[in-house]
């Protein structure tokens, strides 16, 4: 079985325009004389690869704690796409998709609101893109509330570089952050091949 890391990096990854950015704390060195390293960190819920729960777009909407994780972990498909994604091309999917899907688009795959209704519409589990945002900012959020509202966690921020198309299993598990809209989460895929 092949293991492949598709997170990014929490402290180098730049972050999403207007976010804070990452940065660690380190309160003891063992290379400045004390006995033991300690590190802190702060970081946006949304920086690197992160999931946003509905939370993020409905004051009611569930917390990244209460989404169910057996939506991050299972088979899903690897899908080539750039620029917007619109419901006509989510009608086009092979019959065999996954119901968990990544969008490979080098950092330029994105939803529109009809593609991301298309998604809910056909019970898909969860969502996730190599892009900072599964929506461009002229959308105006309108792709995550039709996700979100739907109950499908968004995956964003992957590093999908050295995959290719095809179905694998995920495996990418949101930090316990009782009460956030989104956490930071390592994912992975995992192959027999």
């Amino acid at each position: 079985m092949k293991i492949i890391d598709i997170s990014r990096d929490l402290f180098s990854t730049p972050p999403y325009p207007g976010d804070p950015a990452p940065k660690r704390d380190r309160i003891r060195r063992m290379d400045m004389g004390d006995s033991y390293n300690l590190s802190g960190f702060y970081a946006c819920c949304h920086s690197a690869t992160h999931l946003d729960a509905p939370l993020h777009f409905f004051d009611d909407g569930d917390s990244v704690d209460r989404i169910s994780l057996s939506r991050c972990i299972g088979p899903c498909t690897v899908i080539a796409a750039e620029g917007i994604l619109t419901g006509a091309d989510i009608d086009r999917l092979p019959p065999n998709t996954e119901k968990r899907i990544l969008l490979k688009g080098n950092g330029k795959a994105f939803l529109s609101q009809s593609a991301a209704f298309a998604l809910a519409q056909a019970g898909f589990l969860l969502i996730g893109t190599d892009a900072p945002s599964i929506d461009l900012a002229e959308e105006d959020g309108e792709p995550h509330r039709e996700l979100l509202g739907a109950g499908i966690p968004i995956l964003e921020g992957l590093d999908l570089s050295a995959v290719e198309p095809g179905t694998y299993r995920l495996c990418a598990l949101p930090l316990l952050l009782r009460g956030a809209e989104a956490a930071p989460a390592r994912a992975i895929l995992l192959s027999d091949t």
